[in-house]
């Protein structure tokens, strides 16, 4: 009787013991197994940047007075803010020079002078995430451009105007994993400053149409 009893009372512990298992597998089963950690919402981008002038301006009172400008390549840094995963913004830091020549009418001054340009501008972009690792944009802004160390070359004096302008921007991402990419980014600055400048003794102004193209191409860090 009693060897009955510990048949039984054996039997129901090894039931008992198989049931929780099962239980446990089934807990284990419903338990995520790979829980993402949120993305940092910083960004940095460091690209090789083509400027390319628009080649065009004026010395008022001069008919027929045109201007161009050296197109130049110069590292540029830029810091980006997520606020949700397709809205962004984006400030663009990068610094080179503009050599300034004569052209038209005034084509017998050649070079008139060289001014550095500091145009640090500010996009908010939308991005486009269903497309797996290729992640385009589009961005729109403004930009406010401080010209320094300016040196005049065949003239007395010259001073561009700071100024703002707008910003247009296009570019894509391809992510190879979760923190770096490659970037290809080409944007549009509208830039129109005024300017002063003494020639042979004769104080002129005018308006330096640059306008220019900021083609770049780099590497992207996701933090």
């Amino acid at each position: 009787m009693v060897t009955d009893r510990l048949g039984v009372a054996r039997g129901i512990a090894a039931a008992v013991a198989l049931f929780l298992a099962g239980q446990q597998a089934v807990a284990a089963d419903l338990e995520p197994v790979d829980v993402a950690a949120p993305k940092s919402p910083w960004q940095i981008r460091l690209r090789a940047l083509g400027v390319l002038t628009e080649d065009s301006g004026y010395v008022n009172g001069i008919p027929g007075s045109d201007l161009s400008y050296s197109d130049t390549v110069t590292p540029e840094l830029d810091i980006s803010y997520y606020f949700t995963d397709n809205i962004a913004a984006e400030l663009i830091l990068a610094t080179t020079y503009a050599k300034i020549d004569g052209e038209g009418t005034i084509g017998g001054l050649g070079e008139i002078g060289k001014v550095w340009v500091l145009p640090p501008t500010l996009t908010l972009q939308y991005h486009f995430t269903n497309f797996g690792a290729f992640k385009p944009y589009v961005g729109a802004g403004a930009t406010y451009t401080m010209f320094y160390s300016q040196d005049a070359t065949n003239a007395d004096d010259i001073d561009v105007k700071d100024t703002f302008g707008g910003a247009l921007q296009v570019g894509f991402d391809y992510m190879v994993n979760e923190h770096w990419g490659v970037n290809f980014d080409v944007k549009k600055l509208f830039l129109e400053p005024k300017y002063d400048v003494t020639v042979g003794g004769s104080a002129l102004t005018g308006k330096a149409k640059l306008n220019p193209w900021l083609i770049g191409t780099g590497v992207t860090y996701r933090f």
